[in-house]
């Protein structure tokens, strides 16, 4: 398969069918095999955002199959990107860049106006891999949007795609989701469907033999897999995540909850630490969910101003205060970062402009802009005292997306002290000041150094200093999660019957 990529598409009945791991997986498989591959996604709406080598801003999913495929991540791979800043409106990012704000309806009537976009970023990915891993969104049977659509069928018929469809079974009612979805498409749209797929499952296979030939019948369509749940560790997409729910665990040795704002971003920022034995990480989304932790860290957000409001109206900004009062350590990433200074000043309208008052935790003031900040970085931790004394020196790599920039009331402690990867400057960023740190760092715990400084200097704080802890490069951890994905949907999916659709295309 070389010059010209095939491609193939993984639709899904519904949002979180599966569609996103389905894809990684065989982004696995086939350079497993020897291929090289790509995934692609026209628009992906979604808060979890990265930043290429080039400065360039994509969803997290895109990133994720590209760590499958073991191939660079590029905007490329991701050309839209929706990030809502309310339950109306989102941040338009064409290319990685930022095109502005839309609500939704302008949004709708809008985006046909970017197939010229997508179909230059995929045509580019065409010529530089063998196989194409598509990725769709949501469900291609949501009749009010098909008109405009992109992103499923519509951009399916713009490249020629063959389409494997995926239902959930684990929330039930699968054998309706994939038969219902299929008749709902349009006669064009139904022969571009080349097989079934029912994934999450969990039992005995041979109690579905009986509806998956009533499927068969009604569809007319093979079905290539019945794909197991599978218990792995991978970055998922926003809202929808499992992570989100609070799962602390009351016997571990640490405790350290992250505040659930209702425009959390980037969550992925604490998977690292999530997965790490004797620690329970939770998210609070309420004052009476708190407790007593070891560590407190708001998280970034697309929302600053709206989301300190939040917590200032439903009383967890009090608690926190009274928690940091009390000496407990408090961090502070991106947006969450921010809201710990003294003042937030929107003259631009980026976040809907105005003023407000912040945490006063620091001693430093946020100025938002327009401009956004995209940029990766590496560095260390600066030589800090006091309860995070603990960090100093620690590796840290990872990147900066931001709108606004911090600056301090008066001297103070930077946090850090990094480099952009690709030149161009750095320096010092972020403050802290006693229990109190904030860094505009995204994936700060993600280097086995950081995470064995944090967690060695909250063990000592309890005076369990000698407790073993076992630390993992979070890039090492992510290969092997991938290898286990692969080899799950090689034992379940008919993977002769899916080359066999990628040689023949749609004839």
């Amino acid at each position: 398969m070389r010059g010209k990529a095939v491609n193939l598409m993984i639709q899904g009945t519904m949002s979180n069918a599966g569609k996103s791991l389905l894809a990684a997986g065989l982004c696995r498989i086939f350079r497993q095999d020897g291929y090289r591959v790509a995934p692609f996604k026209s628009q992906n709406m979604a808060l979890n955002s990265y930043i290429t080598e080039e400065g360039l801003e994509m969803g997290r999913a895109q990133v994720m199959q590209a760590e499958a495929a073991m191939t660079k991540p590029s905007v490329l791979m991701n050309p839209i990107l929706l990030k809502p800043t309310s339950d109306m409106g989102s941040q338009v990012i064409v290319n990685g860049e930022v095109r502005g704000n839309m609500k939704a309806a302008d949004y709708f009537r809008y985006k046909q106006s970017l197939v010229p976009d997508i179909l230059a970023a995929y045509r580019q990915l065409e010529q530089q891999y063998d196989i194409i891993v598509i990725e769709g969104a949501g469900s291609p049977a949501e009749i009010n949007l098909k008109s405009q659509d992109i992103v499923n069928m519509g951009l399916a018929r713009m490249l020629n795609a063959p389409v494997l469809l995926a239902g959930d079974i684990d929330r039930g009612g699968v054998f309706a989701q994939l038969a219902g979805t299929m008749l709902l498409l349009e006669e064009e749209e139904k022969a571009m469907v080349k097989g079934l797929i029912i994934n999450k499952f969990r039992g005995d296979k041979e109690i579905l033999m009986p509806g998956i030939d009533m499927l068969k019948a009604y569809t007319q369509l093979p079905v290539v897999g019945v794909v197991p749940y599978m218990t792995l560790d991978l970055d998922d997409e926003d809202s929808l995540s499992e992570r989100l729910n609070d799962r602390g665990n009351g016997h571990a040795l640490l405790d350290i909850a992250v505040i659930r704002l209702p425009r959390l971003s980037n969550f992925t920022d604490f998977n690292a630490l999530e997965r790490m034995k004797g620690v329970s990480l939770r998210y609070v989304t309420g004052p009476d969910r708190l407790g007593s932790p070891d560590l407190i860290i708001l998280p970034g957000t697309k929302n600053t101003m709206g989301d300190l409001r939040w917590m200032r109206e439903n009383g967890l900004e009090s608690l926190i205060l009274k928690a940091a009062a009390a000496g407990t350590r408090i961090m502070g990433i991106c947006g969450g970062f921010q809201m710990l200074g003294t003042h937030l000043s929107d003259p631009e309208g980026a976040e809907g402009g105005g003023d407000m008052r912040g945490m006063g935790l620091l001693p430093a003031h946020t100025v938002f802009s327009k401009e956004k900040v995209r940029t990766q970085v590496r560095g260390r931790i600066c030589q800090l005292s006091g309860p995070f004394a603990g960090l100093s020196g620690a590796e840290i790599a990872g990147y900066e997306i931001h709108m606004g920039h911090t600056a301090a009331d008066r001297e103070l402690q930077a946090f850090s002290l990094t480099e952009n990867v690709t030149g161009g400057g750095g320096g010092p960023e972020g403050f802290q000041m006693g229990n109190v740190c904030g860094s505009y760092v995204h994936g700060l715990f993600d280097t086995a150094a950081m995470q064995s400084a944090l967690i060695r200097l909250l063990l000592e704080a309890k005076g369990l200093g000698d407790m073993p802890m076992r630390f993992i490069d979070d890039r090492s951890y992510k290969q092997q999660q991938y290898d286990l994905l692969a080899a799950g949907l090689r034992e379940s999916l008919d993977m002769k019957a899916i080359y066999n659709i990628l040689k023949e295309g749609l004839r």
